[in-house]
């Protein structure tokens, strides 16, 4: 479905987005506002400062409440109060190095977190489709050459990626168990390494190689040989709608489970894409390896995206230097304190070009 964005399936749609707050959900709570979507957030506090939620001044142009998805009386007040045709399932614990440290805290967010959603949504009968948006480390890790497919088995090593493959069997039951027979189109969508303006959370490759490259050091690289799946957060955000719409209009056909990544070409190395954004960046910017003791985590990994061309037309429009190129002058648009709301739409309007 070529230029599912510039639709009007989104005018005065109501739309419910958790992790609102968070750096896809912010990015995907702009693109729908600006499409004429009634958009409705449901999330905690801003979790980084700065933030991107906070930046593009999303408080004062979309409705949210703060609420812990874990809290289910809070979840399906949300869901009661705005009556969502449409809800983009977002938060979570998002950070493979912090389920090292809070386990439980990552189970109970992205398992129960995403229960507490699905079954708050079985009592509203305004709802006609879901996007749950689990990960692309949602699947057993063989450190295979080639890209995994959605019929690959799922599993996780740490408690990140096993969280997201529990979510993943959870969505499936509830699905069948709930909605398949209510016409109701539920899907999960799996994405690559997401990169983009206003991503400042820690322990993340590029937001860790922004900030030292702002402050004139050399940015310290963990895994310099480990290969990931890097695509603009536009891209799968783009496929989340475009599933959506699809679900929305035949939710028998699309009620399954999309990978969204980039070409091969843009499955690089840590250290080639380092070296990328210090080209770009300029000044003499440098990275160095940073030989501190760290968690596991997989060294190869990529998902294939055919079955989301095939059922869906969707493909990835950005290569990896382009995707760094726009990512970078977010950052230093910031640093100078242009408008970031006025770039932020810029950006999606000209990705929405490419998609006509």
């Amino acid at each position: 479905m070529e230029g599912m964005a510039v639709t009007h399936f989104w005018r005065g749609r109501r739309v419910l987005l958790t992790g609102i707050t968070g750096f896809k959900g912010a990015w995907l709570a702009t693109w729908l506002s600006d499409l004429g979507a009634s958009v409705r957030g449901l999330a905690l506090s801003p979790p980084t400062k700065p933030s991107l939620f906070e930046a593009l001044k999303l408080g004062e142009r979309v409705q949210w409440v703060e609420g812990d998805i874990r809290d289910g009386g809070i979840v399906r007040r949300a869901v009661s109060d705005h009556r969502p045709e449409v809800v983009f399932h977002l938060a979570a614990q998002p950070l493979v190095r912090t389920s090292y440290e809070a386990p439980i805290d990552t189970f109970e967010t992205n398992v129960l977190g995403t229960v507490n959603v699905l079954d708050a949504l079985r009592d509203e009968p305004a709802v006609r489709a879901a996007v749950v948006v689990t990960t692309d480390k949602c699947y057993e890790n063989q450190e295979w050459a080639w890209p995994y497919r959605e019929t690959d088995a799922i599993g996780g090593h740490d408690p990140y990626s096993g969280s997201k493959a529990c979510a993943e069997i959870a969505t499936s039951a509830y699905y069948r168990s709930f909605f398949q027979n209510r016409g109701v189109g539920i899907a999960t969508a799996r994405a690559g390494n997401v990169i983009g303006g206003g991503d400042w959370a820690r322990d993340r490759l590029l937001p860790d190689i922004v900030r030292s490259l702002v402050r004139g050091e050399s940015a310290p690289i963990r895994c310099p040989d480990s290969v990931r799946p890097w695509q603009h957060v536009l891209e799968p955000l783009g496929g989340y709608m475009q599933l959506a719409e699809r679900l929305h209009g035949d939710p028998a056909a699309f009620s399954q489970a999309y990978n969204f990544g980039p070409d091969r070409d843009s499955a690089r190395s840590v250290s080639e894409l380092a070296d990328i954004v210090c080209q770009l960046w300029g000044g003499g910017s440098r990275w160095h390896i940073d030989s501190s003791a760290k968690p596991h985590e997989a060294r190869l990994l990529a998902v294939d995206a055919s079955k989301a061309h095939a059922d869906l037309g969707w493909r990835p429009r950005l290569g990896l230097r382009d995707a760094l190129a726009r990512t970078l002058e977010w950052y230093q648009a910031f640093g100078r304190g242009d408008d970031v709301v006025e770039l932020s739409l810029r950006q999606i309007r000209a990705y929405e070009e490419t998609v006509r």
